[in-house]
């Protein structure tokens, strides 16, 4: 009988054995960075794909988008609330904190010079990057906001044409079942990965850089604490007027399960039993709001995003202008609702933050040893926000909830 050891053990097991090795090889770990490289790469390679056809096949499965009316409204406004207020919380404590000051990446002076010698973004630059005039010279260019706002626009015209569109829906549900199935392969070699760069990273750097990783893993699981244990539970007794204990009781399977898959794709049939059997919420609301949601709801992911895109500008000694952070807040927000519903995909996505203000994407070398373990608290979160969201819709909608 063969013993399968799951990918999240792996990761552990190599970050350990990559921070032996490097303390072992020192200087010479440079010469396993080749290995680590190869897999940033390749993570680099399934980006604009993996982006297009996860948020066209998004929103084709919304449905008809005229027929969305005003719980489709209702629903969108609240979840692009939540998580503005997520990735807000996250920079104020990632700008307030500082956990990237005093350690040094390796090239750290190249990444400074490219930041310096663009201008900061202005509004008008963020507005020009996000409507294409070419979009095949936005693919080019990896000009992300620009792939995100197409691919919208894309899936909401394939869904308002109905049937003779149909072709060109089942190919992008098709196209986006194969771009998760590269992701998962590409991510079976993450524990390879990790060996290398952490190998590279302590190699070179020392044994500083565990300290490190130690303050922006507090930094992002404070960012999300404070969302979950105070943002949600408040807008949950205001607006839904729900008990935030009662409801966390009801819903503590699907987020238990959410924390252990890190998926939150395989919580969505658990958290729609939690809502509809224990919670009071309707069938009505739970099948639009839940799905939905698992597809651009992600407060964890969105916060994530933006302390590591601020850790690792730190860490490289880039300032980062207002204009910068508006940036990052914008693509981790658009970044989170691109994800896919899979373990690690907002890793994958972080390629976008970090290419929006030009910092080199090698800079996930150091936080990709932690991500795994932080991945498992931001699915719960981006669960218990689907669930939150879920009460205060069907509120809206006038239900009353005899369970809450």
């Amino acid at each position: 009988m063969k013993l399968k050891i799951k990918i999240h053990t792996q990761i552990l097991i190599a970050l350990v054995a990559g921070v032996a090795a490097g303390l072992v090889l020192q200087e010479r770990a440079v010469h396993v960075k080749i290995v680590g490289d190869m897999f940033i790469r390749l993570l680099k390679m399934i980006i604009i794909p993996l982006i297009t056809a996860s948020m066209v096949s998004g929103v084709i499965s919304i449905g008809n988008v005229r027929a969305l009316g005003r719980i489709g409204l209702r629903t969108f406004a609240y979840y692009l609330a939540t998580t503005l207020i997520a990735v807000t919380i996250g920079l104020v404590l990632v700008n307030a904190l500082r956990p990237g000051d005093g350690f040094q990446m390796p090239a750290a002076d190249e990444a400074v010079r490219s930041i310096a010698e663009h201008e900061p973004p202005t509004v008008t630059s963020i507005l020009n990057d996000i409507v294409p005039d070419n979009i095949v010279n936005a693919a080019a260019g990896s000009k992300f906001l620009s792939i995100i706002f197409f691919s919208l626009v894309l899936g909401v015209a394939i869904s308002l044409t109905g049937e003779k569109a149909r072709p060109l829906a089942d190919f992008f549900n098709a196209l986006n079942a194969v771009m998760l199935k590269i992701t998962g392969w590409i991510m079976c070699l993450a524990p390879i990965g990790v060996f290398a760069l952490m190998a590279y990273v302590v190699g070179t750097l020392g044994w500083g850089v565990i300290v490190h990783l130690g303050r922006y893993m507090a930094t992002v699981l404070l960012g999300l604490t404070l969302h979950a244990c105070v943002i949600l539970p408040l807008l949950l007794l205001v607006f839904a007027r729900y008990s935030p204990l009662r409801f966390f009781r009801h819903m503590f399977t699907a987020v238990a399960t959410a924390f252990s898959t890190a998926s939150s794709a395989a919580t969505l049939p658990v958290t729609m039993d939690c809502l509809e059997v224990n919670a009071g919420v309707s069938n009505r609301v739970t099948s639009f709001v839940i799905p939905l949601g698992a597809t651009v709801n992600m407060d964890g992911t969105a916060l994530y995003e933006a302390v590591a895109a601020m850790f690792i500008a730190q860490a490289y000694a880039a300032e980062m202008t207002v204009g910068h952070q508006l940036i990052i807040m914008l693509t981790a927000t658009l970044a989170s609702i691109g994800a896919a519903a899979i373990p690690s995909a907002g890793l994958v996505t972080m390629v976008i933050v970090l290419h929006a203000v030009r910092l080199p994407a090698e800079g996930i070398a150091v936080i990709f040893a932690v991500d795994r373990i932080l991945d498992m608290f931001r699915t719960a979160v981006n669960v218990w926000g689907d669930a939150c969201g879920a009460a205060v819709i069907a509120r809206f909608e006038g239900e009353t909830f005899v369970k809450g």
